[in-house]
């Protein structure tokens, strides 16, 4: 089952959750509202540099030019 990430339209507490089925009403861990909003999630993936050697996570330059790594 996946995991979904939300936000409470009330007190605006941002929560994770196992759902089964996303029609149900999620309600906020923090508050108790039923009132959730469904996130959009970011996947992160590692990427491999040009020479085949990988890159490090999240890094958008080459770590012998920033010391991502």
């Amino acid at each position: 089952m996946p995991i979904y990430e939300y936000v409470c339209e009330d007190c605006r507490h941002p929560f994770e959750k196992i759902v089964r089925n996303r029609a149900d009403a999620i309600a906020c861990p923090s508050c108790g509202s039923k009132r959730s909003i469904l996130q959009l999630s970011v996947v992160a993936a590692p990427r491999k540099e040009s020479n085949g050697e990988a890159a490090g996570p999240g890094c958008a330059c080459t770590p012998s030019t920033c010391g991502c790594n």
